[in-house]
């Protein structure tokens, strides 16, 4: 079902290079601006598509997997309900592509479904298991109270704005400033002919040391799906929030039952309440 693991190296940088900083304000003056993605699991009734995890996972295999691990995350975990759900024969054969270490063996062997991910190739490379709850893209008013209940902290968005948000360089930059231009990367480096006289940025972004991973028609969905840049970041972005958050379905329906459990249970505690102080209320009128 899923090709083997030959992207070049860089193709995966952009995640890696922004692990460090964490930070989507621009300290020195100009902001970025982060994509509210409109994904399926957002809100209290939401949840994962399992079609846009499989693509997720197809685009993770194919581009990410060159330098970045899911050391977090057991194989197995393919075939619950609620992720990719993919069949247990294919776990096996999606599994069967990796190495891992056994220490028993003091060596190498094939991945079994039992085993977890393997981990970063690449020392600078963070590991992605848990990249959308580390990240958050919105902020401030954004970021708080009923819109965080509702569309969460951002992790995903900000990883698909990331993604696509690769452009040409403005006219202000020199043309041999090392890295690639990102608009909604604030921590990258950044030329001073695109400061203004008091070192404020007149652009937002930076540039980050790192190639652009996705560019399109990257890889070819098995569903037939349109693999634009922009589907690709949000597949892929979304199949990262599932590996954050596998049971974020599993906590959304207890924290209804909860919530519904405790209702009743109000109501009636309140008739109870009236049932056995009426008698006594009443007395007191006459």
């Amino acid at each position: 079902m899923f090709s083997k693991i030959g992207a070049p190296l860089a193709v995966a940088a952009a995640l890696s290079v922004a692990a460090i900083s964490g930070q989507v304000a621009n300290a020195a003056g100009a902001g970025v601006h982060m994509e509210d993605v409109d994904f399926s699991f957002e809100g209290p009734f939401g949840k994962f598509d399992t079609l846009q995890l499989q693509r997720g996972l197809k685009v993770y295999t194919e581009i990410c997997a060159a330098c970045h691990g899911l050391q977090y995350v057991p194989l197995r975990t393919l075939h619950d309900e609620g992720g990719p759900q993919l069949p247990e024969d294919q776990v096996r054969a999606y599994a069967s592509q990796f190495e891992v270490f056994d220490e028993e063996l003091d060596d190498f062997r094939e991945a079994k479904a039992s085993d977890r991910f393997p981990m970063s190739n690449l020392e600078t490379a963070p590991d992605l298991s848990l990249m959308a709850k580390k990240r958050a893209g919105f902020h401030g008013p954004y970021g708080t109270g009923i819109n965080q209940l509702l569309k969460g902290i951002g992790g995903p968005e900000y990883i698909y704005t990331l993604l696509v948000s690769y452009h040409d360089a403005p006219d202000c930059a020199p043309e041999d400033f090392p890295g690639s231009y990102n608009s909604a990367f604030a921590s990258g480096g950044f030329p001073d002919e695109c400061k203004d006289e008091a070192g404020n940025h007149t652009v937002p972004g930076s540039w980050i040391s790192m190639a652009q991973p996705l560019w399109g028609d990257d890889v070819t969905y098995d569903d037939g799906h349109e693999a634009t840049i922009e589907a690709e970041a949000k597949d892929v972005a979304a199949f990262l929030m599932w590996t954050a958050e596998p049971k974020l379905m599993a906590r959304k329906y207890a924290g209804l039952t909860g919530v519904l459990f405790l209702t009743v249970l109000s109501v009636l505690l309140y008739l109870t309440n009236k049932r056995i102080w009426a008698p006594i209320k009443g007395r007191k009128k006459h």
